[in-house]
């Protein structure tokens, strides 16, 4: 019993106390995730590529 009131109270907070948003505001927030994943996979694009050159010339000079 103990279970299915669980489940009761857990359908309920979601129905009449979670605030879901719009759909115009989860499309922003998708778009804002999109652009700062692109823009953290460039950093690392960067460093990645200064650490290749780096390491061409540290072990070229050897």
């Amino acid at each position: 019993m103990k279970i299915l009131e669980s489940f009761k109270e857990s359908y309920n907070e979601l129905v009449y106390k979670v605030s879901w948003p719009s759909r115009q505001e989860l499309s922003q927030s998708a778009v804002v995730v999109l652009v700062a994943s692109i823009i953290l996979a460039l950093i690392v694009l960067l460093m990645d590529q200064c650490f290749e050159h780096l390491m061409t010339l540290i072990y070229g000079l050897f």
